[in-house]
């Protein structure tokens, strides 16, 4: 057996014990660290870094262009991933490498409809009147389906009690079906849990299934994201099935903890959550319900559009031990569920007029339609439009730059930060900000090259970049540049979504003109100036169209399955009509991708 050395981080003095060549990553996993790590630790992202205090460690050579700079290997920076433990060792972990209160989207559409929640109580009557009658069914206060389904054991319960009973009534798995007894009167404690299971963050709201009301939200950062920020790294970690099942794991304790502060919040034990709806892409459920994700990367791979309906004890979901979870259907490899909730919470479905759906996050979603088609792709727009891939980049949490102007007669650059502290870096909507402005400001050309001799502008390690923020202003104490390298991977960014949208656009021969609503779904949509988006050429200008923002969409989605039979059958036929262009399939894409690879982009585009 390896001998155990103790790692212990700073500053949060958290101590772990961890076998010999252990990587300090794996160790900051351990010890449930909220830590940066975007490319899943294979040494290609330069963000897991850590600053050696003492003791023995050896490092892993790094072949990355990303790697550190030889005044931080001076001043005792490592990167977490290329970092062995050989014996006891103590570590700082710096501001920027740190996951810290991050801006996760909570708001969510209302949908109107009836209540008809899948998962509801009844009483029982007293002193066994409701044994088996001539009829052989059982009598519950109010209800009026079918005979539900029950163990031998449910039924002995019921017809042997001479005091009230309350029954939950479940029809998540297509028929009625007792999933609970109470003792006594427990109608009004009836509770549902929605989820939205992002890839980088999962949100969740308590809903009182008796009224419609949303008592409590409550996120977290999934657990999953110190292996890796995109879908591509988390398939290839689940590729065995040690690591299927610490990325099932993960998504797990994330989803519990959030039910967890939902219950606290709202006063009530996770047992009384009777239902649970799930919204998230195709890789997130499967990583979930520890299905092996690897046919995912296979352009054809055939995706069954059927909902997943499982027990939530089979998962180990806080929960009543006989609830069901209902993860929305998805579409194809890239379009799941949480894509279904925007589109089912845009209405978009059921309109007679032509409308966008678009949710750009660490994957793209975009679909095209109304009430007699829907059309979707997606895009690997990365994480760039969440604050991550680039050199200063960052979660949308305090000390992230959030908006950025430039003066173009005197370069000036002014600032707005979340939470108004000391920048630490910038975040998603603070880089399509500063790339806009730097345009405008001739500071980079329609290429998206930062032009020598502008304000601003020097000679860095990996060639010229622009100076945002000066090392004595910023919380880190280092200059937060935009580097060329950042440019061109928010160039190949925006040209995926662009192109994306554009080939969809093509094959349906939509004009800008023709689209009459456009919804934003995330974070992207929320946080980030559309001025901005369509300046830079991210999104066409869809100059007759009305702009909505739907907030999460996702989470909203799984609300209305929540509280609404109906929704979840809206759900299941949004999935089963909607058409999937898989772009890598297309030859029309690279024509479309190179043409948004300048700013604005095509012509047709952009009249204006």
């Amino acid at each position: 057996m390896a001998e155990l050395f103790t790692v212990i981080f700073q500053p949060m003095n958290r101590i772990v014990s961890v076998p010999a060549g252990t990587t300090v990553l794996v160790a900051i996993r351990e010890a449930e660290i909220r830590f940066e790590s975007i490319c899943g630790g294979k040494g290609e992202c330069g963000k897991c870094r850590i600053i050696h205090i003492r003791g023995p460690c050896e490092q892993i050579a790094v072949a990355s262009p990303r790697g550190l700079s030889a005044a931080e290997i001076a001043g005792g920076y490592l990167l977490a991933c290329r970092t062995i433990i050989t014996g006891n060792c103590e570590f700082t972990i710096p501001v920027e490498s740190r996951i810290d209160a991050p801006q996760i989207l909570l708001s969510v559409t209302d949908i109107a409809g009836a209540l008809e929640p899948s998962a509801a109580k009844y009483l029982t009557d007293t002193g066994g009147s409701f044994r088996f009658s001539r009829q052989r069914s059982l009598r519950f206060a109010g209800y009026t389906g079918q005979r539900p389904r029950m163990t031998q054991e449910q039924h002995d319960r019921l017809v042997g009690s001479e005091s009230p009973l309350t029954v939950t009534i479940s029809t998540a798995a297509g028929y009625p079906e007792l999933t609970g007894i109470s003792e006594g009167d427990t109608r009004a404690e009836n509770f549902g849990i929605a989820i939205d299971l992002g890839t980088t963050t999962v949100a969740g709201a308590l809903v009182d299934l008796g009224n419609g009301r949303v008592l409590a939200r409550g996120s977290a950062l999934n657990r999953q994201i110190t292996y890796g920020e995109e879908l591509i790294t988390r398939i290839a970690v689940a590729r065995d099935r040690k690591g299927r099942d610490e990325l099932q794991k993960a998504a797990i304790t994330t989803i519990n903890t959030v039910i967890t502060h939902l219950a606290r919040e709202a006063g009530i034990r996770p047992e009384q959550a009777t239902d649970l709806c799930i919204a998230g892409n195709t890789v997130m459920v499967w990583l979930l319900t520890g299905r092996d994700p690897a046919p995912l990367e296979q352009v054809g791979t055939a995706i069954p559009r059927s909902p997943v309906i499982i027990r939530a004890r089979e998962l180990g979901l806080a929960a009543d031990p006989g609830a069901y979870a209902y993860c929305l259907p998805n579409v194809s490899r890239f379009v799941g569920g949480d894509a279904v909730g925007d589109v089912v919470v845009s209405g978009m479905y059921a309109s007679n007029k032509l409308s966008l759906m678009i949710d750009l996050g660490t994957n793209g979603e975009l679909v095209f339609g109304n009430s007699e088609w829907l059309a979707s792709a997606s895009c690997a727009s990365g994480p760039a439009f969440e604050g991550a891939g680039v050199a200063a980049g960052m979660r949308a949490m305090r000390g992230a730059i959030e908006h950025v102007g430039i003066d173009p007669s005197s370069g000036i650059v002014t600032i707005k930060t979340v939470g108004d502290a000391k920048p630490v870096g910038i975040c998603g909507s603070g880089i399509i900000d500063a790339a806009y402005a730097m345009f405008t400001a001739g500071i980079i050309d329609f290429t998206g090259k930062i032009v020598d001799g502008k304000p601003g502008v020097r000679s860095g390690p990996g060639g010229l970049e622009f100076v945002l923020v000066s090392k004595e202003h910023t919380a880190t104490g280092r200059d937060i540049t935009i580097t060329g390298a950042d440019m061109a991977y928010l160039m190949d960014s925006k040209a995926a979504a662009c192109g994306a949208i554009g080939v969809l656009m093509n094959k349906y021969r939509i004009r800008t003109g023709d689209v009459r609503h456009v919804y934003l779904a995330g974070a992207f949509g929320e946080f980030t100036d559309m001025r901005t988006v369509t300046g830079f050429g991210i999104i066409p200008d869809f100059s007759r169209a009305e702009y909505h923002h739907i907030g999460n969409g996702s989470l909203a989605g799984a609300c209305a399955a929540l509280l609404s039979r109906k929704h979840r059958a809206e759900a299941e036929e949004v999935a089963g009509k909607m058409a999937y262009i898989d772009l890598l399939a297309e030859s029309d894409f690279i024509g479309e991708y190179s043409a948004a690879l300048y700013i604005p982009g095509k012509k047709e585009y952009f009249p204006g």
